[in-house]
């Protein structure tokens, strides 16, 4: 694929930080949420190692020149390294589609493997100063700590400290040479119908905010025991179905508070409060601000 890098624009709001320490990880979110093909470029000062995920679509990324360029699929994931302190990051991301980069400087990434020798990586290539563009298959276990990085909502210190461990965790599964099976998943995420099952519970859900169904007819809906429904959809989301629905519902009406063409009662009505005080209540105990607060601070 060719790349015409005047195309390619700085990012944009569409680029999301989902964590970063200094000195560690960062670790950053891509969307192109309109509905034609973007072009985004950024630049590093330092030395990383890259990793890149496309969430779900073909996403192509080239990095300096046009011919130094992966093209990742849900399927599989590009490690990538440089030594050049100053590296352009060009993507091609075509509508709706969503990447996920985590950056590790060089130092902290070796200090993480020091007592494994080179049993997981092979830092001759660093220490020469050899750059590094190698693609690798996503396995099931990986795509499901991915999705629980970019669907969990927590805010602040909380935040940090599930993005920490899902860090780790994504790592550990990334570098585990060990022959992959089945076995590793969690026993109610066994296949990829099940994930899809528990990915459609999600969605129904959302569609019907103000007016969920109960998890008797959800579990119906998509096919699933109630059982394996609320164990499968906390493995794969992190909370509890009506948990993650009321998160959602709350985090859904701050961007309403934001747009401010609706007023609280009208907000509250639509995502299933019948006492707008109720509303109230829910939305200062998650976010520790009323609605009004939040709306004179925008």
């Amino acid at each position: 694929m060719n790349f015409d890098t005047s195309k390619f624009k700085n990012i944009d709001k569409s680029t999301i930080r989902l964590y970063r320490e200094k000195g560690t990880f960062t670790l950053v979110n891509y969307r192109n949420d309109f509905d034609e093909v973007r072009f985004q470029q950024f630049e590093l000062e330092d030395n990383y190692i890259q990793i890149y995920f496309s969430l779900n679509k073909k996403i192509s990324i080239a990095f300096n020149m046009e011919h130094c360029a992966i093209h990742l699929t849900p399927e599989d994931s590009g490690l990538v390294y440089f030594k050049e302190e100053d590296t352009k990051v060009l993507t091609t991301l075509p509508p709706k589609g969503e990447l996920l980069g985590l950056l590790i400087p060089v130092p902290y990434f070796h200090s993480l493997f020091a007592h494994e020798g080179d049993s997981f990586f092979n830092f001759d290539s660093i220490k020469g100063g050899r750059p590094i563009i190698e693609e690798k298959v996503v396995s099931n276990s990986l795509k499901m700590v991915l999705n629980q990085i970019v669907d969990k909502k927590l805010h602040g210190a909380l935040q940090n400290i599930y993005m920490k461990g899902k860090i780790y965790e994504l790592l550990s599964l990334y570098f585990n040479i060990s022959e992959e099976t089945e076995s590793d998943h969690c026993p109610f995420m066994a296949n990829e119908e099940t994930v899809a099952q528990i990915k459609k519970a999600k969605d129904i859900m959302i569609e019907n905010m103000a007016n969920p169904p109960s998890l008797e007819e959800l579990s119906k809906q998509v096919g699933l025991n109630i059982k394996k429904l609320k164990m499968g959809f906390k493995e794969f989301y992190g909370t509890p179905v009506f948990t993650f629905l009321l998160n959602y519902k709350l985090d859904f009406s701050k961007k309403l508070l934001e747009e401010n063409k609706l007023n609280v009662s009208e907000i509250a009505t639509q995502i299933g409060y019948s006492n707008s005080s109720h509303f109230i209540a829910a939305f200062k105990k998650r976010f520790e601000i009323t609605p009004k607060q939040f709306t004179k601070q925008e």
